[in-house]
Formats: C-alpha cells, structure tokens, sequence
C-alpha cells in the first residue's frame, strides 16, 4: 500500500521545501495572503449581515438573527480565507507557484 502524498505534476518552480510545516507555510504568508484573508472575512461578515437581513423581512420575523448570521457569515469567511492564505503559501514553498521571494529568502537551504 502506497502512503506516498505527492502532487500529480511536476512543480515548476525551484522547491524550497517538499513537505513544509504548518509552522512554516503560516510564517510564509505574505502581505497579499494577509490582504485576501482579511478580504474574503470582509466580504463574508457583510453577506451574512445582508442575507439575514432580507431573509428576515421576507420571512416577517424580527431581525434579531442579523448578528448570529454576521458572525457565522464572518466564521466562515476567516476559515475560507485561511485556506485559501495557506494553499498559496504552501503552493510557493513547494514549488508550484511563482517563488522568486522565497527562492530569496531561503536559497541557503537550496
């Protein structure tokens, strides 16, 4: 039985690290995966606040479930943008994005 995780295709870029750490993507993550992160939790908290909203007009209820929904809407969004943060961040680490960055950084470990 094969346990072996290894990605379909060949990565493209220099590999800085096969099998790099949580630790390691986390502390990887660059302004733009901090900007899309707080983006996708932005966008996320206004859509639970608006659909709450019109769901509970058209339902004829209080709308006292806005800031439940505006929360979990907001939950969601920072889980969302999380993975999607550390799937770049790994992606460069392991060689399948563009890493001139990290090829920089790292090239000691090279």
């Amino acid at each position: 039985m094969n346990t072996d995780i290894t990605a379909s295709t060949k990565p493209e870029y220099p590999v800085v690290d096969r099998n790099p750490a949580f630790t390691k993507v986390v502390g990887n993550f660059s302004a733009l995966d901090y900007m899309r992160l707080s983006t996708i939790s932005a966008v996320s908290v206004t859509v639970g606040y608006l659909s709450a909203q019109t769901w509970a007009r058209r339902a004829g209820i209080k709308p006292g479930i806005r800031g439940p929904s505006m929360v979990t809407g907001g939950l969601i969004g920072v889980m969302g943008g999380f993975m999607y943060a550390y799937q770049n961040s790994a992606g460069r680490l392991m060689g399948f994005f563009p890493n001139d960055a990290e090829v920089a950084r790292y090239k000691h470990k090279l």
